[in-house]
């Protein structure tokens, strides 16, 4: 299996949503990508989104004005799995999350793709492992990447119990070589980290709005100017520490909360599937975006994004 060093030519299969922003770390970093795609309309679209996503850098003074050209032509495309992943050291698969086109395509590469070519996934919900044929999981892992994948640091990262620790060894290295934070996990389970402590927050979130204790708006600003920027600097775990473990333990002891189960939909989000409001892509959501221009919030949102990541990388390099 190879090192790090050692991987100069990445496939990226699919270029959808993630693909393209994933491509353009690899790019950045000096590798060559290749994407596979099945139309040419997909292609389009991610040729476009690759180049808005060099320009950002550009724009944000990450990247030199002039080296577009030299990052895009790094990224090539193919409209067929071989043709693909032909000469790849490492593949990143970022297909559609659904288990049969998952499987589909796992049991062609099973066929195609040397055993010292590591293949990671970057499947949200799924058991990867469960899905591959038992011949790629001695060289099989997850790279889980969180959009924007332009601008997120966070990758998690967790291999099979057959695969070697090099898998992890060199992926977290081309990944911080792409400025990401690797996080190693120990083994899987289904939501990684960042999405299980998600999902808890978003179920006590539902429940505040639908028994009436407060609305949409309130929880945003009371978690905006609380625990999410005091997270920067003391994490979840740390702020235990500084707030006591006796502290927490007795919360528990003496059953302060009641947390919510869910047997069926929240209310807050039945209604708004019932009237089609599906957030910023149907112009209303939790919040109403009639009028305004997508593509502007977009953009603003990821220069709010840059800002607060750059914060967060400055008071990583001086930890608490």
């Amino acid at each position: 299996m190879k090192t790090a060093d050692e991987v100069k030519n990445i496939t990226v299969l699919g270029a959808g949503t993630m693909g393209p922003g994933i491509a353009q770390n690899y790019a950045m970093s000096g590798c060559e990508v290749t994407m596979w795609t099945r139309s040419e309309a997909t292609k389009e679209r991610a040729l476009n989104a690759l180049r808005k996503g060099i320009e950002t850098f550009i724009e944000q003074g990450i990247m030199p004005a002039g080296s577009e050209d030299e990052i895009f032509n790094r990224v090539h495309f193919a409209m067929t799995v071989p043709e693909a992943i032909e000469g790849a050291d490492y593949i990143q698969e970022s297909i559609v999350e659904n288990a049969d086109a998952k499987k589909e395509l796992y049991e062609q590469l099973a066929e195609i793709v040397p055993p010292e070519v590591i293949i990671v996934s970057n499947t949200s919900a799924l058991n990867i492992f469960e899905i591959v044929p038992e011949k790629l999981l001695p060289q099989m892992g997850i790279a889980h990447w969180y959009a924007p994948p332009t601008i997120m640091p966070l990758v998690e990262l967790v291999k099979s119990d057959q695969a070697p620790d090099q898998l992890i060894d060199t992926t977290k290295e081309m990944l911080i070589r792409c400025h990401k934070r690797p996080v190693v996990m120990k083994k899987f389970i289904q939501g990684y980290i960042v999405n299980r402590l998600q999902q808890c927050i978003q179920g006590e979130c539902f429940k505040l709005i639908d028994e009436g204790y407060c609305d949409a708006e309130a929880i945003d600003e009371a978690c905006k100017t609380s625990f999410i920027p005091r997270a920067m600097v003391l994490g979840i775990c740390k702020r235990i520490d500084f707030g006591g473990i006796d502290m927490t333990a007795n919360n528990i002891k003496n059953h302060s909360y009641e947390f919510p189960k869910f047997d069926a939909m929240p209310e807050c989000l039945q209604e708004r599937l019932d009237k089609g409001e599906l957030g910023v892509k149907t112009g209303k959501g939790f919040y109403d975006y009639t009028g305004k221009d997508v593509a502007e919030m977009m953009e603003h949102r990821d220069e709010q994004l840059f800002e607060a990541f750059a914060l967060e990388e400055k008071f990583s390099k001086n930890p608490v």
